[in-house]
């Protein structure tokens, strides 16, 4: 999937830039740059360990020796099983219970980071206002940043304009070749992936709270309604029902779930006889509005303002546990290996794993200084899993897996609400102003010997 695009950066706006996507080039390179002594191959970087590298690429490791091996992580289930992220896919979910649980020996395998307990948070992580505005006096001597990421392994390819409000979905439906955004300004916005040009603009007369696409489908949620269009058979649906705006869309089991305003989740089941959603069942069980939902493990698992996490049985659609132990709003659930990943306003990550009982208990805390939006998870380029976390600091956070040992961050104007990732390495972030950036996994530099 290629992309043309515009720069984005506002010095050189008028310049045409025409980067592909997958090319592994970075259009927003900083150039405060340090000197390093000449080193080996597989050394971490020492200002990296500090918390202040800015040097793009950096020759040297921006996590810690030895890794953790890659097969106690990314395989799992009986015959080592490759299992990756996907929020809407059972298979990213382990699942196990009872007996097989490995309960005990998943305690201390989270936030394992050797010698260093997080990345210290210094005043170059800040990007130079002067900079976003172009005149920056101070140039290459400037203390902030002169870039909208800090950090190795991706790189910004294209900035997406024209939504005028907050980003709330994003998504990319199978087989087609054009990317869907969804936006508080009432409008989805259709991108074509071979110019990067805006193809459409359809306007829905109401918020849209979220949007996800499930093969061919994509599924918007509205105020009062969810609507369904398939990309393939230009079928265009109405889903009446939910009270109040919905804010988070999931599909499991031949069901789609909808967590609306008033507490509720909506269930309806697809008939491929009428080639239509039907009516299945409310749940009811959160007291305020439910606003993260995820499948895995032959579960539903919905997150609340009521600061709960519940577990559904996607086979009885009954509620088996409530999860009580975050003190704010839970904004985003995702599911990882036979782990259940949850974050908070409470400024938290929570890990969670089966107990012998099969019942879900914290078995680590990530703690944040800030209020924590949004969950996604991906692959970097060697196959090591990495969970991006944006928070209301208007940054991103990207964290090895299951270390929590920081491997960069992004920036934007306004707070990220949503992420989601694409084919090739290619990840996509919306933040408050509408604003849409393209990224790209890229492979980290290493020095010569």
């Amino acid at each position: 999937m290629d992309l043309d695009y515009n720069g984005g950066n506002t010095t050189t706006t008028n310049k045409r830039v025409f980067h592909r996507i997958g090319s592994g080039q970075s259009v927003n390179d900083t150039s405060n740059q340090h000197n390093h002594q000449h080193q080996q191959n597989q050394k971490v970087c020492y200002h990296w360990r500090a918390g202040k590298c800015n040097r793009f690429p950096c020759p040297f490791l921006h996590r810690e020796l030895p890794a953790p091996p890659p097969h106690a992580y990314l395989n799992g289930g009986e015959g080592g099983a490759k299992r990756g992220f996907a929020g809407n896919d059972s298979s990213s979910f382990s699942g196990r219970r009872g007996g097989n649980s490995n309960y005990s020996n998943s305690r201390g395998r989270f936030g394992n980071k050797g010698d260093i307990r997080g990345v210290k948070r210094v005043n170059v992580e800040k990007v130079c206002n002067f900079w976003v505005q172009g005149n920056c006096s101070f140039g290459d001597k400037c203390r902030y940043l002169h870039s909208w990421s800090l950090g190795d392994g991706f790189s910004l390819l294209t900035q997406l304009e024209g939504h005028q409000k907050v980003i709330s979905g994003i998504a990319l439906p199978s087989g087609s070749d054009k990317l869907y955004t969804g936006s508080k300004d009432e409008t989805v916005r259709v991108w074509d992936c071979q110019s990067g040009q805006c193809m459409h603009v359809i306007n829905l007369g109401g918020e849209v709270g979220c949007m996800i696409s499930e093969g061919p489908w994509i599924f918007v949620g509205l105020p009062n309604v969810v609507k369904a269009w398939n990309t393939q058979t230009n079928t265009d649906l109405s889903l009446d029902g939910p009270i109040g705006q919905v804010y988070a869309l999931v599909v499991g089991n031949d069901l789609l779930f909808a967590g609306t305003q008033d507490g509720s989740i909506l269930v309806w089941k697809f008939n491929a006889a009428t080639f239509n959603f039907e009516p299945a069942v409310s749940l009811k069980d959160h007291k305020m509005a439910v606003v993260s939902l995820v499948v895995g493990a032959n579960r539903l698992y919905s997150g609340s303002i009521d600061h709960s996490i519940k577990v559904w049985s996607l086979e009885t659609l009954q509620c088996i546990q409530t999860l009580t132990d975050h003190t704010s709003v839970v904004m985003s659930i995702l599911c990882w290996e036979q782990f259940l990943l949850s974050c908070s306003l409470d400024q938290t990550i929570k890990v969670w794993a089966a107990t012998e009982s099969g019942n879900l208990e914290v078995t680590y805390t990530h703690n944040e200084e800030h209020g924590l939006l949004t969950l996604c998870g991906m692959h970097d380029l060697e196959g090591k899993p990495v969970l991006l976390c944006s928070s209301n600091d208007n940054s991103v956070h990207l964290y090895d897996l299951p270390s929590f040992s920081e491997k960069g961050k992004m920036f934007a104007k306004q707070e990220i609400r949503a992420i989601q990732t694409g084919p090739g390495g290619l990840f996509f972030t919306g933040d408050g102003t509408g604003q849409v950036r393209v990224w790209n996994s890229v492979a980290v530099p290493t020095a010569a010997t």
